[in-house]
């Protein structure tokens, strides 16, 4: 699992854990996929770590067997000590005959499927309240004095029962969602984004095809195409998911779907049809499904080895279902809701190989993060815009003229001068005993590197009892190694050998989050033709439009020319540097448009990034790149240490701080390696402080002594 991963799910919970001080009700919104009921437990763990006293009641669905499964991941967390503190119960009414339904004290975290507790049922009758009553002291004698906190897990679906306790017994509520009810005042206060999570490999990017003509036929062909890459590069059957309607239309398009799937190209598929009622479930794999009974289908086709390739469905498995192998979505249905849209997407977003995922090739990493969707457009991206690359027939100009070199962090294990032996040699020979839950509990914590290394050399038991006894020191020696990019930092290189060139992805999207800027002539254009941009932060606006001006004013070493170099792209074969940009009617520049060579370095499909270390490897992806008319190539890291209100109480300051301090460093050293001109510029108050790193020097300029250096060839 990559560290980003671990980090922003340990980011998200201490920022929970900070508002609990301050908040009775708090609204984590996080993306199906990345990682809630983990974040949860770890939630629970550290606040019972802190005040024993508090029990937690966590309302889930019923339906999808949610219940059960988060009943049966906390167990698994719990006793293989990842959230050792937890003690869960799972609520349920199978008593018998009129006995009055009974809920044990003793244990700290109580899960509740959500309609267990409605009219009618036994837990109205007085089981929850006298329980709740007993828990938090309200009872007259015998009461255990304890808070309770109440976790709503998928908390957009309503729980008006509970919500008429919640003054009287709940100290905190907490609702968790991946679309959390605003019309309800569920307004996110932590929130993972979209893209934060794909970009730490929490879940899979979204190759979005929307086009109504597009068939389901053709989403079947698709499937047949990336099968075998996905066995052969990810050691997994993928799954293909369609959604059909609920009522009439759906035995016609069942039957559709079935036609399809018996003709000669697709006979070795697999298929299963779920549905709410078992007379009507199907599936054609009578070697393995046939055999199973039907409520055990679900559990088998969700795993990494089942042989199912397509499932069908209704709405049946919108929460609640993990299936990491399935990689496609093509939806018939229209569900008219935006919630059930989230979560039905959500089944085939999750990285199939989330906890390995660094140990696999590029290509496979590649295709781990991508999925299909037919149908469907994600709320996400309706607030999100496409962007290609500008260029008409000569839609290469940009990626073959802007090429950056980039940097990798050399793992320990293959860094001769890096040798465990000799370090575990020099550590306290006597281990400290420890039971082997707290060791096991103390590898599996540790960063990648860490455990790389603990796998690497413990060839026996004994060599890793002495390791992981010995892995805070290992660590500390990791860091100091590390931390010296004189012997960790490299260039990446291709498979020949040689320094890999990178460029901008040819094709992204950005999500709207305002800041905006009318941009015309750099390397990006919408597919919807607009030339409006959304910035990430103002201080990111803010540095486009110094880029903006820039690029376009004339250079002191070179009369007429721009500071930015400039490409002209259309009707021409002709590449760029031949033609006579600045001037001139020549009949060959009457259909081109030129532009500058500058952009922002979206985030989806970017390959333009830089290692560094932080307690563990972290890439970082700059804002802007420039190629100027001197052909230098300029990278900007843009950041701001001005506090916005909004975040002011989830923003960790020092943690800030180090990873500038930890860049700088990065930088300084990436210059000296690739010859290309590294920046941060920094936004304190309104001035702008320029940190610029050239050939392995740094240099601190104001805004002014920016522009003028990039006006003059040095």
């Amino acid at each position: 699992m990559k560290q980003e991963a671990i980090d922003l799910q340990q980011n998200a919970v201490l920022s929970l854990i900070e508002l609990t001080s301050q908040r009775n009700e708090i609204t984590f919104k996080a993306p199906t996929g990345s990682g809630k009921t983990y974040m949860m437990a770890d939630m629970m763990n550290r606040i019972l770590s802190e005040n024993p006293n508090v029990i937690f009641l966590v309302s889930t669905l019923s339906k999808g067997d949610l219940s059960t499964q988060n009943y049966e991941k906390f167990l698994e967390y719990s006793s293989k000590g990842s959230f050792k503190l937890l003690n869960p119960y799972l609520i349920n009414s199978q008593i018998a005959g009129e006995e009055r339904l009974f809920i044990p004290t003793d244990y700290n975290v109580f899960i509740l499927p959500r309609d267990l507790y409605k009219k009618g049922g036994r837990l109205m009758q007085g089981a929850m309240e006298g329980f709740l009553q007993n828990i938090t002291g309200t009872e007259l004698v015998g009461g255990l004095n304890k808070k309770v906190y109440l976790i709503k897990d998928e908390c957009h679906i309503a729980t008006n029962n509970l919500d008429g306790l919640s003054n009287l017994f709940f100290s905190k509520v907490y609702n968790f969602s991946a679309t959390p009810k605003l019309s309800r005042g569920q307004h996110p206060d932590v929130e993972i984004k979209n893209d934060d999570a794909v970009n730490a490999k929490l879940i899979k990017d979204i190759e979005l095809i929307d086009d109504p003509e597009s068939s389901v036929a053709e989403a079947i062909l698709k499937f047949e195409e990336i099968k075998k890459d996905y066995r052969n590069l990810l050691g997994v059957n993928p799954c293909l998911i369609i959604q059909i309607s609920n009522k009439d239309k759906a035995d016609a398009e069942i039957e559709e779907i079935k036609k399809i799937l018996n003709e000669a190209d697709h006979v070795d598929l697999k298929w299963m049809l779920i549905v709410n009622s078992e007379k009507e479930c199907d599936t054609n794999d009578t070697f393995k499904a046939k055999k199973l009974p039907i409520n055990k289908w679900k559990d088998y086709a969700k795993e990494n080895s089942s042989t199912i390739d397509i499932i069908i469905f209704k709405m049946v498995i919108t929460e609640g279902w993990d299936i990491p192998r399935a990689c496609m979505l093509y939806q018939i249905r229209d569900s008219k809701s935006k919630q059930l849209d989230e979560q039905v997407m959500g089944r085939v977003r999750r990285n199939p190989r989330l906890l390995d995922f660094e140990k696999l090739s590029e290509e496979a990493q590649k295709l781990a993060m991508t999925s299909w969707i037919w149908g469907i457009v994600p709320q996400e991206l309706r607030k999100s815009f496409k962007v290609k690359l500008n260029g008409n027939v000569n839609k290469n100009l940009i990626t073959d003229d802007l090429k950056i070199k980039i940097t990798q962090l050399k793992p320990l294990t293959k860094r001769k001068s890096f040798n465990i032996e000799e370090i575990i040699q020099t550590l306290p020979s006597e281990p400290v005993q420890n039971s082997i839950f707290t060791l096991w509990y103390s590898f599996i914590r540790a960063e990648n590197e860490i455990k790389n290394l603990g796998e690497e050399y413990s060839a026996t038991y004994q060599k890793w009892i002495q390791f992981t006894e010995n892995i805070d020191e290992i660590r500390s020696k990791t860091n100091q190694f590390i931390n010296d990019y004189d012997k960790s930092m490299e260039v990446v290189k291709d498979e020949d050998g040689e320094e890999k060139e990178v460029s901008f992805a040819p094709s992204s999207h950005y999500q709207d989050n305002e800041n905006y800027l009318n941009i015309t002539d750099w390397v990006w254009k919408r597919i919807d033709g607009n030339e409006k941009f959304s910035f990430d932060s103002e201080s990111e606006k803010e540095w486009a439009e110094i880029l903006k001006d820039l690029v376009k004013e004339d250079t002191l070493s070179d009369e007429g020319a721009r500071v930015g170099k400039i490409i002209a792209v259309g009707d021409t074969n002709r590449r760029a540097g031949q033609i006579d940009i600045e001037g001139g009617t020549s009949p060959e520049l009457l259909n081109l448009k030129k532009f500058y060579l500058w952009g922002k370095n979206y985030l989806p499909n970017s390959q333009i990034k830089f290692e560094y270390y932080l307690g563990a490897t972290y890439s970082s992806y700059p804002d802007f790149v420039m190629k100027d008319a001197f052909n230098r190539i300029h990278i900007f890291e843009v950041k701001s240490v001005n506090k916005s209100s909004k975040f002011s109480s989830i923003i960790d300051d020092n943690k800030y701080h180090q990873k500038i301090n930890e860049l700088k460093k990065a930088y300084l050293h990436a210059s000296k390696l690739t010859h290309q001109i590294f920046y941060l510029p920094i936004l304190k108050d309104d001035r702008w402080y320029v940190y610029q790193y050239l050939e392995g020097k740094e240099n601190i300029l104001t805004k002014d002594q920016f522009i003028n250096f990039c006006k003059i060839n040095t």
